[in-house]
């Protein structure tokens, strides 16, 4: 039997425009467009035969539309994470609640901070990127706690961006898109590398699933790149959720049943 695959989403907040930002000036945010936006990525996702399952709104909860740093999601076990920005840390307990429902739940507690969006999991591996938002106090406890499940926790070290996901991907089994400004390619040893359009800097970031990329439509180039590579992109609108420094991965928790 196929396992199902869930995508767990939140809607987009109206306070959105009070988001955290780190690398981008705030700029103003069209709340009916990004929701508009964030419906079209949840239809992506369910024509790729995704059972999409929202989160409840939290409206004064300005990220809470970018679930993904919420939590570690694997086969085994869920980690609730303990996001870098203080008023993040709201966000989880209702993430919590419904992941509950499919996984074992840990959870990471202080002095650790840690984003979902600066873990990668590659196979058993997984790297977790250093960042304003992820100590290393987090990298030791995640790969305590992950050790007895048979996976390798691997710190990387990057610059230039929000998150380690901003900067590097996985698009395939084996392939990661990558931008090499931010990210050494070398610390993905073994793995194919694509590289992103250099005119597009923001463009690594890809979501896998189910044999697809769901890539943003605004990096054209980048696209091209996957796609002479011979992966199956599926365009999203996403331009102004990439004003609150948010992007394809960051929108969902995607796990299988």
């Amino acid at each position: 039997m196929t396992p199902e695959l869930i995508a767990l989403t939140r809607p987009v907040s109206a306070s959105i425009a009070e988001c955290e930002l780190t690398h981008l000036s705030r700029a103003p945010i069209d709340v009916v467009r990004a929701a508009a936006q964030h419906s079209a990525y949840e239809a992506a996702l369910r024509l790729l035969r995704v059972s999409v399952i929202q989160v409840g709104a939290a409206p004064e909860l300005p990220d809470a539309v970018f679930i993904e740093d919420t939590a570690i999601v694997l086969d085994e076990v869920a980690v609730i994470t303990r996001p870098g920005a203080d008023i993040r840390r709201r966000e989880t307990d209702a993430v919590a609640e419904v992941l509950s429902e499919y996984r074992t739940v840990l959870a990471l507690d202080a002095p650790a901070t840690l984003d979902g969006g600066d873990v990668l999991t590659m196979g058993r591996t997984i790297y977790v990127g250093r960042s304003g938002r992820t100590n290393d106090e987090a990298i030791a406890r995640v790969g305590a706690m992950l050790g007895p499940y048979g996976y390798r926790v691997v710190a990387v070290d990057f610059a230039g961006c929000l998150h380690l996901k901003s900067a590097v991907t996985a698009v395939a089994y084996d392939v990661v898109l990558l931008n090499p400004a931010w990210v050494r390619a070398s610390a993905f040893p073994g793995y194919e590398i694509i590289h992103v359009d250099p005119s597009e800097p923001h463009a690594a970031n890809g979501l896998r699933v189910a044999g697809a990329v769901v890539f943003p439509e605004h990096f054209p180039l980048t696209r091209t790149r996957l796609e002479g590579r011979g992966l199956h992109v599926v365009t999203v609108p996403c331009d102004e959720l990439a004003k609150a420094e948010g992007a394809v991965t960051c929108c969902c928790l995607l796990f299988s049943v």
